[in-house]
């Protein structure tokens, strides 16, 4: 700690913390070059080596920033295959002032496996800057999150004395990435060290390039593999074809089911909602979706709500015989992966018992369908009344220059949900440092440079506001 100190709230102090920050525009950029290097896939088929090496590289981080308390820790959570452990987090601490709050920092510092490597413009784990943004598997999701936890107290606590600013507790998951599968245990196993009054989640996006945004719903998420049979055997397609449909084609038919002649989700019983108020264009969402100039967009309602607070359900997965292996005969059983966004509010166990009754129902010529339930999320929203809210608002926006929007997001994650249950009298945050272009869990992932030094500054104004605000 230095004897530094900073004037009283008003644009002095804003001008004095953004010059601190701006002075940790360098080392920050150095330091998620070097985590992005680190490939810290959590898959399970991957090395695990590479997740405990960013694990040990973030704790260091954190403690040459100055967090007084930092460890790497795991979870054990019993599990149907046995005791599972999770994957290395870090827990850093510091204690809060007299009469400060305690925020919570979360990030996680695993990331996604990088895939086919021709998709990539230049090496996944090599960062590598062009137009303005850094590539690289990690450098936006999350491992920019995670240096902009370290930035903010990297800028703040030589300026804060003992008696200053907030508590502060960082903690990096090693696991997101792979559904966070002993979040639950972890937070029962650690619940007092990561009890906090402000929780920041660093993980979400922003509206575009140089407008902040706060997440204030996520779609929950159930998914379910079904299996469609129709014979005991492979057979002959000429010789049998015509009085019974191959298995592809009834499960074809039966994934048709599942959409409407509009494209709305056709399962009944699921919940939808209204969504937050914002202009989300057709013309912005193509653009940010790469959507080709001849499709229609499926679904009625604005596209803010198909894509924040309606269901959504897609195949993402398919077993059948691969074209270059095919012969002519009719194929006894195929199976798909069936994945579906559930709305704010909606219960996921209601959810996949809707799901399961609608493939069940529809059975094509009364083929045998089974399903297999799969994960399971709750969705998300956020109360954004508290005096937190406020002051991420202003944050965010003095650090951009733009007015702070608050939008939805499509996707899940589901500790949120955990998190806003285990401290149901926490203000929960949602914020990050992605943009529609980042491609996060894509190839060509990207950072937005000039956006991450704003979400840097942006944290280092809003936990030191929570400390005036308090």
């Amino acid at each position: 700690m230095t004897d530094l100190t900073l004037p009283s709230p008003g644009p002095d102090r804003t001008a004095a913390l953004r010059a601190a920050s701006s002075a940790q525009d360098a080392a920050t950029r150095a330091d998620l070059e070097a985590l992005v290097r680190i490939p810290s896939v959590s898959a399970r088929a991957f090395d695990a080596a590479h997740v405990s090496a960013s694990a040990q590289a973030t704790a260091e981080l954190l403690r040459t920033a100055g967090m007084p308390s930092v460890e790497i820790v795991t979870a054990h959570a019993a599990t149907p295959e046995g005791d599972l452990e999770s994957n290395p987090a870090v827990i850093a601490h510091r204690p809060a002032p007299a009469g400060a709050p305690t925020v919570l920092l979360y990030a996680h510092h695993d990331v996604q496996p990088p895939g086919e490597e021709a998709a990539w413009s230049s090496p996944a784990f090599e960062p590598t800057e062009r137009d303005g943004r850094l590539y690289g598997r990690g450098a936006a999701d999350d491992k920019a999150g995670v240096m902009a936890h370290v930035h903010a107290l990297r800028t703040l606590l030589p300026l804060w004395g003992p008696e200053d600013g907030v508590g502060v507790t960082v903690f990096l998951e090693g696991e997101e990435e792979i559904g966070s599968p002993t979040f639950g245990a972890f937070l029962a196993q650690h619940r007092e060290a990561l009890a906090a009054d402000v929780i920041v989640v660093a993980d979400s996006g922003n509206w575009r390039i140089g407008i902040p945004a706060i997440t204030t719903t996520l779609r929950g998420l159930v998914d379910c593999d079904v299996t469609v049979d129709v014979l005991t055997h492979a057979v002959h397609s000429g010789v049998n074809g015509g009085p019974v449909l191959d298995a592809l084609t009834s499960l074809a038919r039966l994934l048709a089911t599942l959409h409407d002649e509009n494209g709305d989700v056709a399962v009944k019983g699921l919940l939808t909602t209204s969504a937050p108020d914002v202009d989300l264009t057709e013309e912005m969402f193509r653009s940010d979706a790469g959507v080709l100039a001849q499709v229609h967009l499926a679904g009625t309602g604005t596209i803010a709500q198909r894509l924040w607070t309606k269901p959504a359900i897609a195949v993402i997965g398919l077993d059948a015989t691969p074209v270059d292996r095919a012969s002519n005969t009719l194929v006894p059983s195929a199976r798909a992966k069936i994945s579906m966004r559930i709305a704010p509010g909606q219960d996921p166990s209601a959810a996949m018992t809707a799901l399961r009754r609608h493939l069940l129902a529809n059975a094509p010529f009364g083929a045998r369908v089974t399903v297999a339930d799969g994960e399971e999320g709750q969705a998300f929203s956020a109360d954004t009344t508290s005096t937190a809210h406020d002051v991420a608002r202003a944050a965010f926006a003095e650090a951009y220059g733009a007015p702070t929007v608050e939008m939805g997001m499509g996707g899940s994650i589901p500790f949120v949900a955990d998190l806003a249950a285990v401290y149901p009298g926490a203000a929960i945050l949602v914020t990050g440092v992605e943009d529609p272009d980042s491609r996060a869990h894509g190839a060509d992932e990207s950072l937005h440079l000039v956006d991450f030094t704003h979400a840097c500054l942006g944290e280092v104004l809003l936990l030191d506001g929570l400390s005036a605000a308090t």
